[in-house]
């Protein structure tokens, strides 16, 4: 009787075993479902309690920070205050340096003035200008002059002096009525008596078309340096002496050149000046015809 029945739970545990087989794999598709529904819901849970948390210390977390915020402002104000005051105290100091200046250019001035009197020296002749806008640049190589937006009826004479901020630029050579042509340094035509500013040295600076000029008559030892500045001597009344013209930019065997303090290729503006120099070789005003 046992095999008997030993055979029949075989025969019942093979469809059981085929069954289990079968819906295994779905079984574990589900098991996975809701074993991610339930990460995926501690998830949620996790994070909405975090964010009570985060709300319920927010006003902690704000009264901690108010301080340590506020300190910093403090600490900033305070640099900030410091370097004002020190600042304050450069200031006072160049200040007090500007006003011993002065006192000594008021003294200067006034022993200036008296050793004039006695001396009877001339003074220094007067000065007015045009300002006009450049409106026509050198395009030739031949010919280096510009034309600007000022004329006869602007009071522009024949033979002021044409200056830009740093230096001279050339003469007047040519007025109309609404314009005027300034003549450049670099213009071959132009010769104007200059002096090297250190050495006192006299020569004539002429123009040859190019960007710069060069010093004529200068004796072969003459001690030219290079950078020396180059001002006008006030020779032949053309010009007043002094006016900047240019820096000695070589000196050798083919003889000084001179850099102009103007890019003369980027002028804009000009102030056209009457120097009102006696003897000088201007032309009469309409008003004075």
């Amino acid at each position: 009787m046992k095999p008997r029945n030993s055979g029949s739970v075989v025969r019942l545990a093979a469809p059981l075993r085929a069954l289990a087989q079968r819906f295994s794999f779905l079984l574990l598709v589900l098991a996975s479902i809701a074993l991610m529904m339930v990460g995926k819901i501690d998830a949620l849970s996790v994070d909405s309690a975090r964010a009570r948390v985060t709300d319920a210390f927010a006003p902690i977390l704000d009264a901690i920070s108010r301080p340590a915020a506020t300190a910093a402002h403090v600490v900033e104000s305070v640099v900030e205050v410091q370097n004002a005051f020190e600042e304050n105290q450069r200031l006072k100091a160049e200040n007090a340096r500007l006003l011993q200046w002065k006192q000594a250019a008021l003294r200067l001035e006034a022993e200036n003035i008296s050793l004039r009197s006695l001396l009877k020296a001339t003074p220094e002749p007067s000065s007015s200008f045009i300002t006009a806008r450049v409106i026509a640049a050198p395009g030739s190589s031949f010919l280096r002059t510009l034309v600007v937006t000022a004329g006869r009826r602007d009071g522009v004479r024949k033979g002021q002096a044409a200056i830009a901020g740093s230096g001279l630029v050339g003469r007047v050579i040519e007025v109309g009525e609404w314009s005027a042509r300034i003549l450049l340094l670099t213009d071959i035509n132009t010769r104007i008596p200059v002096v090297l500013e250190r050495s006192r040295q006299r020569a004539v600076m002429a123009g040859d078309n190019s960007d710069q000029t060069r010093l004529l008559y200068l004796p072969p030892e003459a001690p030219v340096q290079v950078g020396e500045r180059v001002v006008t001597s006030g020779h032949g009344g053309q010009f007043p002496p002094g006016l900047p013209v240019g820096v000695v930019s070589s000196a050798g065997e083919r003889g000084v050149r001179v850099q102009p303090n103007v890019d003369l290729s980027r002028v804009e503006h000009l102030q056209l000046v009457e120097f009102s120099l006696p003897g000088s070789e201007t032309e009469p005003s309409l008003e004075s015809k």
